[in-house]
């Protein structure tokens, strides 16, 4: 008897998917909660686990069309009659934990340099949290061999095509020992393979033209949407991060003995809630008519995520209630599930205000774009030595830090925008001011 898998509704009022990776071909035999398929939303991959052991019967996508919400996935064909029922069932209830639980999201490939910054003791740099999201290789667009998804993300990683690699397993299935035998082995056939992606359309004048899509597609509207509907305006101060870089000198040894690594931007973070508690109307959104302003208690910072395929944004909830550690402590855990190659929904969703650095790339000054329906957004430039004037008229060697905002000038003027970022760096630039807060 055939199950029909139905796309579950994975949050965010996400009502189609791309299908990314077909696992598990048609034909083949399935284990329950085997990954069966990677497809797509707005924002991250989703995997998508069998319900039962089984034979995968059809799959009603191709690998890049379109997936529906509520309409069958993949059918998988069970034996015997108690097995199908107890099938039905599973899907059923595999549907609805995934709808339930906001789906828990699979960021594939590794992520790279998260809620860090450069702890140089002669030039700390800001942090940036980026992430590396594998493109849709060459070969996952291709007739499969046989491999397991770990012997698969190590292809894709290695930029092997999975078609050359002579299989060992039972019925020629793929094992990580013949990667490694064929990256010993064939190290020309590699290197040549590293340039190969998703076929792109290229003229004989060598443009090229590729489809906009997922998470790409989806920033472009949103982008074009938050310049169209918001009149945006930059404020841009410099702080001086020199007292606050010996305060975290000193407070160093205290995070490693609890085995946490202490940069600059916990302080950013918390500073940045602190001020937001004195000016709640940058900590606020503009309802669509713009007729109402909604206020909130919760601050959630959003950090500005630069991927291949797009810009994520995860955040930090309640940042007013939490201490510098407990701050470094969930950026530490953000980075560890960052890694391990997942993020949840709820980690993506409920941002009030969102925190952009273009430092470790080494820009300085920068005109962001706002996150709508949020009306403010910082970016951090790169923090670097240099001279400054003292009130004795000598120069002194300083690290400075250039702050960029941009704020929705229906509801925030610019006198608000500069008091703000006054009281902001009042407290960075001062840490004994910082102490009751922390």
């Amino acid at each position: 008897m055939n199950v029909d898998f139905i796309l579950p509704d994975i949050g965010e009022g996400i009502v189609e998917c791309e299908v990314l990776t077909w696992y598990v071909q048609e034909g083949e035999a399935v284990k329950e909660d085997q990954t069966v398929a990677d497809v797509m939303t707005d924002k991250v991959t989703v995997e998508i686990p069998a319900m039962h052991d089984g034979i995968i019967a059809k799959h009603y996508y191709a690998e890049g069309e379109i997936a529906v919400v509520g309409q069958p996935l993949f059918a998988l064909t069970i034996e015997g009659e108690e097995n199908s029922t107890a099938a039905t069932a599973t899907a059923t209830a595999t549907a609805t934990a995934l709808a339930e639980s906001q789906a828990t999201h699979s960021v594939t490939n590794e992520i790279s340099a998260a809620a860090n910054l450069n702890t140089s003791s002669t030039r700390p740099q800001t942090m940036a949290i980026s992430q590396t999201i594998s493109e849709p290789s060459a070969q996952e667009t291709q007739a499969r061999a046989l491999a397991t998804p770990a012997v698969r993300k190590i292809a894709r990683e290695q930029a092997i095509d999975l078609q050359q690699v002579a299989g060992s397993g039972k019925n020629g299935r793929v094992l990580k020992e013949d990667l490694q035998a064929f990256l010993t082995q064939a190290p020309e056939t590699t290197a040549d393979i590293t340039a190969t992606k998703p076929a792109p359309i290229t003229s004989a004048s060598g443009q090229r033209t590729e489809p906009l899509r997922g998470i790409k597609a989806t920033m472009a509207k949103h982008m074009a949407d938050s310049m169209r509907t918001i009149p945006h305006f930059t404020y841009v101060e410099e702080f001086d991060l020199t007292e606050l870089e010996k305060l975290r000198q000193a407070l160093k040894p205290d995070f490693s003995a609890q085995e946490l690594r202490l940069t600059l931007l916990p302080f950013f973070i918390k500073t940045l809630a602190v001020s937001l508690k004195q000016f709640p109307i940058l900590n606020a959104q503009l309802n669509e008519p713009a007729t109402e302003i909604t206020y909130f208690d919760a601050i959630n910072i959003g950090l500005a995520v630069d991927t291949p395929q797009g810009l994520l944004v995860p955040n930090i909830k309640n940042v007013q209630l939490k201490s510098i550690i407990e701050i470094t402590q969930e950026l530490a855990q953000l980075t560890e599930q960052a890694k391990a190659g997942k993020l949840t929904s709820e980690q993506l969703q409920g941002g009030t205000i969102t925190l952009s650095n273009i430092g470790t790339i080494g820009g300085t000054v920068a005109t962001p774009i706002i996150s709508k329906p949020e009306v403010a957004i910082f970016a951090l430039g790169k923090a670097q030595y240099l001279p400054r004037f003292n009130a004795e008229d000598q120069v002194e060697k300083r690290l400075l830090l250039t702050l960029s905002g941009s704020a929705d000038h229906r509801i925030i003027d610019g006198a608000t925008l500069a008091r703000f970022v006054a009281y902001w760096k009042k407290l960075l630039e001062n840490p004994k001011h910082l102490i009751i807060h922390l």
